[in-house]
């Protein structure tokens, strides 16, 4: 990138950045020379020895001398200073039609027709000087503050007869405005700005691209693969007429588009007429074809449909003799000892009866409950165990000295005699009995503090700024409601209101909108902005703002502020003018006289002047018109016509100006006025 400051070609200063391209870089320029700001754009270093980079840079200096046109940007000068290709060009001081319609989110279908009329009739005057532009897009054609249009990066343009650069499968320009056919890698043609200047109008009036996907692939199939969406179905408010325009623009096939800018610009002019109300939807010719139904393919069958499947023979197995022999030698075993087995058996069974009944018979001693106070409950049931009773019932209670899961006392009590195998119930503990925390939110902190330090709690305080409550006031804890806790010595955090924080302001003005927003997001307050003209604070910035700096504010309170929109804008007045141009053969059939008297006399000259002047001649149109877009020493339109033809020219001036037309028919001034006003 160049230096700031540094000097091209010892005239133009470089002063800041303003545009980045593919292959270059664009530096707002001063020409020290002519005290006049430029635009300068530079190839980029990585590109120096490209040669297709080269000649693509070249180009378009070499087609924007060609063209000079109030609707495209001028090139003033084209140079090279140690091997730094760049071309200086006029500086338009605004922004890009992309950036207008982002700003803008859509663009009035009046005021979509005045930008159009102007990108049409630059690029009329491209086409007639056989040169196709291929990047029409809102990026590249510029608009300032006055909404003047100037087409501008003619970087990849090529002239029609130029047969020297291979374009087949080759993707030039931007996928959002690619025509059907340069999709499909064929030939860019005129009709393939037209397809462009059809999208941009698009754009214009919906904000945004008929056509998006994830990829540039993707979306180059939309085009010539789906049907251009309706603009009417998100936006009826825009005429039938209107859509028209832009379904002839990017019909799919270029045979059904405008055959010339000249022609879209015509019925562009004509869009919002009364008698065009009722217009029925555009349908292209080739869409009038009938459609033929395809029959469905049969498939074929699958290979295992083919082939019978085998049946299955099952395995069967049998056993060995073996095992039959050995099965029947055990069961001799088992049938010589099994009464030897049930004698043994009886006289075991008849001592045992007799040693229980006499164990039974026999009177047992008492027994004293043993000491299992705050003994844990599992050795406790242990110890009764041990001493021959049986654990009875085990119940449980809250205690404040016995641990939890600690025998608190028995039933009948430690020490007392009772009968063997008596049963001893168990009171077990399940420690300090619980405090449930109530919802202290809303509450005064002294009052809770105190009743929860009578409950055994340590309290800790918390205090922040809060915007609803008032000094004082719990407004969190840290243990929720509801939840049951022993308070012996537990901590709780109370957090308190502190009340609304206050700040002061501070001096806003110099701020940008951005900036504003910024400050009163961090400080929680609310904006509103309103906009009033100023001679002494620049566009943008702040003027005046409702709470004075240094003053206190706190969190959610709104403040204005007043931001400038710079020196007050004329008011602009819109209407159109319809005027006829007569066509007159006379003018012709005059001039083929005198070339007739001049010339050599002889029958057959004779003859052929005289079939000559049979033929209708066709009178060549100069018009121009005086607005605040147009002066009237410049070409507006110029075509020629064979019979009469009627216009519409439309008129943009400011408010108490006059506007004013003229046309010329060969030269000579035919139609004129002035002083035109709504």
């Amino acid at each position: 990138m160049l230096e700031i400051g540094k000097k091209i070609g010892q005239r133009y200063k470089v002063i800041r950045l303003i545009g980045t391209g593919g292959m270059a870089n664009v530096y707002l320029g001063h020409d020290l020379i002519l005290d006049r700001d430029v635009a300068v754009k530079v190839l980029r270093f990585d590109f120096q020895n490209n040669t297709d980079a080269l000649r693509r840079f070249q180009r378009e200096a070499l087609s924007a001398t060609q063209l000079v046109h109030q609707n495209i940007v001028s090139v003033y000068d084209v140079d090279e200073e140690n091997g730094l290709q760049y071309i200086v060009m006029e500086y338009v001081k605004g922004t890009d039609l992309k950036k207008y319609i982002e700003n803008s989110g859509k663009v009035s279908p009046q005021n979509s027709i005045h930008i159009m009329n102007q990108v049409l009739s630059a690029m009329a005057l491209a086409h007639q000087n056989r040169i196709i532009h291929r990047d029409i897009k809102p990026q590249n054609i510029l608009i300032d503050e006055d909404n003047h249009v100037k087409v501008t990066d003619f970087g990849i343009a090529i002239a029609l007869s130029d047969t020297s650069i291979t374009q087949t499968n080759t993707l030039l320009g931007s996928v959002h405005y690619l025509s059907p056919e340069q999709a499909r890698g064929g030939m860019a043609t005129t009709k393939s700005d037209v397809y462009a200047l059809g999208i941009v109008l698009y754009e214009l009036l919906s904000g945004k691209v008929p056509f998006d996907g994830e990829s540039a692939v993707s979306v180059a199939l939309k085009h010539f693969q789906e049907e251009m969406p309706s603009i009417r179905k998100e936006h009826p408010e825009i005429p039938q007429s209107l859509e028209n325009i832009i379904l002839k623009a990017t019909a799919k096939e270029p045979i059904d588009r405008y055959q010339t800018c000249e022609e879209m610009l015509a019925d562009l002019d004509t869009a919002l007429d009364p008698s065009r109300e009722n217009e029925v939807a555009f349908i292209p010719a080739s869409m009038l074809n009938e459609t033929k139904v395809m029959q469905p393919i049969t498939p074929p069958l699958k290979k295992e449909e083919m082939i019978p499947t085998e049946e299955k023979t099952p395995i069967y197995s049998s056993s060995s003799s073996e095992n039959k022999k050995e099965s029947s030698v055990n069961n001799q075993k088992k049938k010589k000892r099994g009464p030897l087995f049930l004698l043994f058996s009886f006289l075991f069974l008849a001592v045992f009866v007799i040693s229980y009944m006499v164990w039974n018979n026999r009177e047992p001693e008492p027994v004293m409950v043993p000491d299992i106070v705050n003994v844990n409950e599992d050795t406790a049931k242990r110890l009764l165990e041990q001493e021959n009773l049986i654990v009875g019932e085990v119940f449980e209670e809250y205690d404040d000295t016995i641990s939890e899961t600690f025998t608190i006392r028995t039933e009948p009590a430690v020490g007392s005699s009772v009968p063997f195998q008596s049963e001893v119930d168990l009171f077990i503990s399940l420690g300090k009995k619980p405090t449930t925390v109530e919802s202290y939110l809303g509450e005064s902190y002294s009052d809770v503090r105190d009743r929860l330090k009578e409950l055994g709690f340590v309290v800790e305080r918390l205090d922040r700024y809060d915007e609803q409550e008032e000094a004082g006031v719990i407004i969190g804890q840290s243990i929720e409601d509801g939840t049951d806790i022993v308070a012996d010595g537990e901590m709780i955090t109370l957090t308190v209101s502190m009340g609304k924080e206050a700040f002061t302001m501070a001096d806003l003005k110099g701020y940008t909108k951005v900036s504003v927003q910024d400050y009163v997001d961090q400080y929680g307050l609310d904006v509103d902005f309103i906009e009033e003209a100023s001679d002494e604070i620049a566009e943008g910035l702040v003027i005046s703002q409702s709470i004075s700096p240094q003053s206190n504010f706190t969190r959610g309170e709104t403040i204005t502020v007043t931001l400038s929109t710079g020196v007050a804008q004329a008011e602009y007045v819109l209407f159109s003018k319809t005027i006829t141009i007569p066509y007159d053969a006379a003018i012709e059939k005059e001039s083929s006289d005198k070339k007739e008297s001049s010339s050599e006399s002889n029958e057959s000259n004779k003859d052929d002047a005289n079939s000559a002047q049979s033929i209708p001649k066709s009178n060549h149109i100069v018009v121009s018109m005086q607005d605040a877009d147009h002066q009237i020493d410049e070409i507006f339109r110029e075509f020629d016509i064979s019979k009469d033809q009627e216009i519409t020219l439309n008129f943009r001036i400011i408010e108490g100006e006059k506007g004013a037309y003229q046309v010329e028919r060969d030269g000579e001034i035919i139609l004129e006025e002035k002083e035109l006003t709504k």
